[in-house]
């Protein structure tokens, strides 16, 4: 997987002129556009336990139904206090989170008084466009206060890297710039909201992303049905199979296509049903070409990953395989993403262990973008992890010392950080509560080997009188986070 050149912002272009072939549009809808002042409170993971000073953001929505505003899940992440602003209008409702969708980038909210949005008709949600439809992105970009309309041209409709959840999902580009401020905004074609703003990308100019109205459907039936707004995964690795040599080896035959599952992590949707070696070459319906796309919609080549923004937890999904030369029909029932290392969390505090002064984590990709720019100056160990780690029985969790905080029985190991858990005592630790479990367990020495050839040796008994003390110096009000 790599690094992706999106990052999430918000969207428009080239100036819009009133009295144009929009202007009818612009004026029925501008009033669904709400701007959204959010107050943020990130986490802060190089000290697990405290979390960063609050800051103020703003953002776009749009109202969909009653007391219904869609917007971004980027523009309301880690928010303690939401407020949104009408039209021409100084006054603000205080608002909350219904539901949110990290995956897709969605965020479902509600004002406290719902007579704040009376009189607004909302917008109605359309289709997905086509290759060459002029859209119209409405918002509230940085740089001023009023209402902005900007228009563009769908230029791209395939699978993208989400900037803010780094899940693989479709998107439609269009050749507008995404400006703060714009993020959660609607983009509009013949009357209807056809799109949600929410990335853009770095090395080009006038490329934006929007969510496609599928996943805009997916996110709000999860809503209404009560299903779980995540998108799922099979929790798979694998490689295309456009080399002949290849797929004749595997007994693929003349016209035959599909993809080769190299990995299959514990715990995940296809652990137990699929097998390394397994050629899928049917996801949903969709028959799967070498390279790893489908055919969506009769339109669209794009990344197989489409078919999962489509699906929900829980949900039954065929999959046709070949396996040792047979074509077998199997079935899934789809769960939430289970990798090594997960990726980007919102809204959720860290999890963490201090014991001795030595501060446990398992590592995630939120640890990992406490270093700017983190693909590139995170240690190289735990970027590899990242990317190339997997989940087995044994191993569910990749455990990080992250620091230790000195203390006379931590003596000559202040300098050890970010390195990997081999083993404690021994024993590999399957996760962070399994870790707990061996060092809460010893009463002699206890000896904790590192990734890096390093070892720690402490006397269990001189940690556990240690920790209230250790505790008492840094201002820690616990020796491990709440979810523990």
């Amino acid at each position: 997987m790599l690094d992706p050149p999106w990052h999430a912002g918000n969207v428009p272009g080239s100036v819009f002129r009133f009295g144009g072939p929009h202007d009818y549009l612009v004026r029925v809808i501008k009033s669904a556009v709400v701007k959204v002042f959010a107050t943020v409170q990130e986490p802060d993971y190089s000290s697990p336990w405290q979390t960063r000073l609050a800051e103020q953001a703003t953002g776009s929505g749009v109202l969909i139904g009653p007391n219904r505003v869609l917007t971004g899940a980027h523009v309301v992440a880690n928010a303690t206090f939401i407020e949104l602003q009408k039209i021409r209008d100084p006054d603000k409702a205080i608002a909350r989170v219904v539901a949110v969708c990290h995956d897709s980038d969605l965020a479902l909210l509600e004002v406290e008084d719902p007579a704040f949005l009376a009189g607004i008709t909302p917008a109605p949600l359309g289709d997905l466009p086509d290759l060459e439809d002029r859209v119209s992105v409405l918002g509230y970009p940085v740089g001023g206060e009023e209402l902005s309309v900007t228009e563009g041209v769908v230029s791209r409709i395939e699978v993208q890297c989400y900037s803010h959840s780094e899940r693989y999902l479709m998107a439609v580009t269009v050749d507008a710039a995404i400006n703060d401020g714009n993020s959660g905004g609607p983009v509009v074609m013949e009357g209807k909201v056809v799109g949600i703003a929410f990335q853009s990308m770095d090395e080009a100019e006038n490329i934006g992303e929007m969510v496609p109205p599928p996943l805009i459907r997916h996110f709000l039936k999860c809503v209404d049905e009560g299903l779980e707004p995540t998108v799922p995964s099979l929790s798979i690795a694998w490689q295309t199979m456009q080399n002949p040599v290849m797929r004749l080896s595997l007994g693929l035959d003349e016209g035959a296509s599909g993809v080769l599952v190299t990995h299959v992590d514990y715990g995940g949707a296809a652990w137990g049903v699929l097998q390394a070696g397994d050629v899928v070459m049917n996801l949903g319906g969709y028959p799967i070409a070498n390279n790893g796309t489908i055919f969506f919609d009769d339109k669209y080549r794009m990344a197989l990953h489409a078919v999962l923004g489509m699906h929900y937890v829980g949900q039954n999904l065929s999959v046709q395989v070949l396996r040792d030369r047979k074509v077998l029909d199997l079935t899934v029932e789809l769960k939430a993403p289970a990798h090594l290392v997960p990726m980007a969390n919102y809204d959720k505090d860290p999890t963490y262990f201090i014991y001795g002064g030595i501060v446990f984590q398992p590592l995630t990709l939120d640890y990992l973008e406490e270093w700017n720019t983190w693909h590139q100056k995170a240690p190289r160990e735990l970027v590899q992890t990242y990317y190339r780690g997997v989940r087995s029985e044994e191993q569910q969790q990749y455990v990080v010392v992250t620091q230790i905080l000195a203390d006379r029985v931590t003596v000559g190991y202040e300098s050890i950080s970010e390195q990997g858990v081999l083993a404690v005592n021994g024993q590999q630790p399957r996760d962070l509560l399994h870790l707990i479990e061996l060092v809460e367990a010893e009463q002699g020495l206890l000896k904790i080997d590192l990734t890096k050839g390093m070892s720690i040796v402490l006397q269990a008994s001189e940690v556990r009188a240690a920790t209230p003390r250790i505790l008492e110096r840094y201002r820690v009000p616990r020796d491990r986070s709440p979810d523990l």
